[in-house]
């Protein structure tokens, strides 16, 4: 899977927030991922990145512009995860700004766990109240709209690849502010959220830096045609 100990090396940002009778206890750390086999809230690494993998694969293409990919994962049913749903940045698509891969995820699994003849049949409020057992997985940061949003709906857990710095660092237009820092501004909502950071970047940050630079490769199966990367 990986050829060496580097490719195992992720950052874990920890953003905690708890309420007790009017009581807030916050708690923020940031340490490295250093060994393929620790568990990360209970979930090895290798669950992480196989879920990772998944959310660059919701993009449907191996290299699509805006390559941002998500899915949402149940691990309280199962340590290996159970697929809820998937989202890809739907922005050119739909002509619809805020469809971002992350809300596109949102909406989707709304739709699947409300749906009546669905697998889980859920009233609107159970639905609502379902998020706090999912994990979200992305392969970049969101930005801090579905950073908000990934804290109002309340996950368990946020994973995500790429940095922003990163994309900023490569032509990307970004509202600079870190997911990190939504989190610690969010102590006032009721459910607790685990925010992982900077998982298998070796393998996400691929996908966001040939865009602005042309002498970037494309993403394994595409190839370069008049400046941009199409899928072979």
């Amino acid at each position: 899977m990986f050829t060496g100990l580097k490719w195992f090396t992720a950052l874990m940002l920890v953003g905690e927030v708890f309420g007790h009778e009017h009581h807030i206890y916050r708690r923020d750390e940031q340490f490295p991922i250093a060994d393929s086999t620790l568990s990360i809230n209970g979930v090895p690494f290798s669950v992480r990145a196989h879920w990772m993998r998944q959310a660059t694969l919701a993009l449907g293409s191996p290299c699509p512009f805006s390559a941002f990919g998500t899915v949402i994962v149940n691990h309280t049913a199962s340590t290996e995860g159970v697929l809820v749903c998937t989202g890809a940045n739907s922005n050119t698509l739909t002509g619809n700004p805020t469809l971002h891969g992350e809300i596109a995820a949102i909406d989707n699994c709304t739709t699947i766990l409300t749906d009546p003849q669905g697998p889980h049949k859920l009233s609107p409020s159970k639905a609502q109240a379902a998020f706090a057992q999912l994990s979200l997985y992305t392969n970049a940061e969101s930005c801090p709209m579905c950073a908000s949003a990934i804290r109002w709906a309340g996950f368990r857990e946020y994973i995500y690849g790429t940095t922003i710095e990163t994309l900023i660092e490569n032509g990307w237009g970004q509202i600079r502010i870190a997911s990190l820092e939504v989190f610690k501004q969010s102590f006032d909502l009721p459910n607790p959220s685990r925010l992982i950071g900077k998982v298998l970047t070796n393998e996400t940050d691929p996908y966001f830096l040939w865009q602005f630079n042309p002498d970037f490769p494309c993403p394994e199966g595409c190839t370069r045609v008049n400046g941009s990367c199409k899928a072979d």
